[in-house]
């Protein structure tokens, strides 16, 4: 089914209008002159008609008879050429005859002897009822069509004389065939000429489209952007409508990069700002864990309240010496910091992560599915420790207990896939798609067992990422999925 017009491409619009405007130009110059030619030919026949009618009425006048001379130079031929037909009818319809008993029933014919109508071309004349003014009459046969005109003669006959419009009709059909044949011709010239024109003068319009889509298909979400892409000084001349397009698309991407540099710069002072936070925080909060320790050890006797005091000054130290660190690993992965590079059995870390979760959450299900032979990627162990630790303690905090989970590793080609599964309840609709983003939390629809910096996840995204790989989700309640794929090589 063909696309409305409305969806086309503006070279098919501009061609189809061009089409359409000399195609209505070309038929109504067309109509017009076949009504104009035929309008004065058939004057011409009329005349011709009123000619002939005089010579006739002249010879009958001259002669005493009614048909005109048989003699071939004296014949009443049409001033402008072709047939004429001479026919008599009494009032009973009937062929009329000369005084001398000739029948007055002929076509007088330039190249041949004369013919005579017979009775059906006859009676379809008489029914025609040809008067005094000029009629159009299919006679039939080899006759053809006839313009005829009727003259009274002595008791009650007529005398009808007409004029073949063929002729006419031949050189009208052939007018039409040549403003048919030149339209057709001037439609496919048009088209052929149209679309090179057009092609041409779009041509400007088509670089401004690829500069365009050279800039859209840019990275420009995060990182140092440099928009080079600009569109030609020839492609931006205010003077034309192309070039305003042109050039509004340089100053738009004008304001792009300079927006992109000042978000660089802010992001480059945040993460600078975290990066020196994070690392003036953990030695105070080395101190502050290091005097709770050696407050628990005194000898002297400590009130309760106090010890309990001590322990969650203890407890929360650590915690925050936990978010420290995740910040300032952030940072270094957001800074760009080369990670080592060295071959690392995720089979074996995948054992170990496994027991450390069961280990801290002895009421959850914890199960392993490994092929058979150890599987290795090339990358940084502690990081991609990091990556199964940060997806277990994920399912640990956001499950219930007796939640069942699965870590799988799997080769995929020239991949290899990380995934930790459990049964639990999902994650929220609205958090899924921010679930990797930094402070990211699903605590309103699902159970939270112990605190989270909502951190986790956004570590994992950023050490897949640093190992050139990518992290996915799928989850609905009773399936959750977490996946981390990694370079094979």
């Amino acid at each position: 089914m063909p696309s409305p017009p409305s969806r086309w491409t503006l070279r098919s619009k501009l061609l189809a209008s061009m089409l359409a405007l000399f195609s209505v130009i070309m038929l109504a110059t067309g109509a017009l002159t076949l009504l104009e030619t035929q309008r004065y030919l058939e004057r011409g026949l009329v005349s011709d008609l009123s000619t002939v009618l005089s010579r006739v009425d002249v010879d009958r006048d001259r002669d005493g008879r009614t048909l005109p001379p048989r003699g071939r130079g004296d014949r009443p031929g049409a001033p402008g050429g072709g047939d004429v037909l001479v026919l008599g009818l009494k009032a009973d319809g009937t062929v009329a005859t000369t005084a001398s008993g000739v029948a007055i029933n002929a076509v007088v014919n330039e190249d041949r002897e004369d013919d005579v109508l017979d009775a059906r071309q006859v009676r379809r004349i008489a029914r025609a009822d040809v008067g005094t003014q000029p009629r159009r009459v299919e006679i039939g046969g080899d006759v053809g069509t006839y313009l005829l005109k009727a003259d009274t003669l002595p008791g009650g006959s007529r005398l009808i004389v007409g004029v073949s419009t063929h002729p006419v009709d031949e050189l009208l059909a052939k007018l039409l065939a040549l403003v048919a044949g030149g339209t057709m011709l001037g439609l496919v010239a048009v088209g052929v000429g149209g679309t090179v024109l057009i092609r041409r003068s779009l041509a400007p319009l088509d670089r401004v489209a690829a500069t365009a889509r050279r800039v859209s298909d840019l990275k420009l979400d995060s990182g140092q952007v440099a928009l080079a892409e600009r569109v030609p000084a020839d492609d931006a001349d205010p003077n034309t409508e192309v070039g305003q397009v042109g050039l509004a698309l340089n100053t738009m991407l004008d304001n792009v990069e300079s927006a992109l540099h000042a978000r660089q710069e802010s992001e480059t002072q945040v993460r600078q700002f975290v990066a020196d936070a994070s690392h003036e925080l953990r030695t105070p909060l080395a101190s502050i864990r290091g005097y709770a320790e050696l407050t628990r050890r005194e000898s002297e006797p400590v009130p309760p309240t106090v010890t309990h005091a001590i322990g969650r000054v203890e407890s929360e130290a650590l915690r925050m010496q936990v978010l420290v660190e995740d910040l300032l690993l952030l940072a270094r992965l957001d800074a760009g910091r080369p990670l080592e590079r060295e071959p690392v059995d995720l089979s074996l870390l995948a054992v170990n992560a496994v027991s450390d979760a069961h280990a801290a959450s002895p009421d959850h299900v914890w199960e392993l599915d490994l092929p058979e032979e150890p599987v290795e990627v090339p990358g940084d162990q502690a990081r991609l420790h990091q990556i199964l630790a940060n997806l277990l303690a994920n399912a640990r905090t956001h499950t219930p207990a007796g939640t069942r989970v699965i870590t799988r590793v799997r080769p995929e080609g020239s991949l290899v896939r990380i995934s930790v599964n459990d049964d639990g309840p999902g994650v929220p609709d609205a958090v899924q798609a921010t679930v990797f983003e930094r402070f990211t939390r699903g605590d309103d629809a699902r159970t939270r067992n112990g605190g989270s910096t909502g951190l986790g996840l956004s570590i994992v995204a950023a050490v897949g990422q640093a190992h050139g790989g990518r992290v996915e989700m799928s989850s609905r309640p009773g399936d959750t999925t977490f996946s981390v794929l990694l370079p094979a090589e």
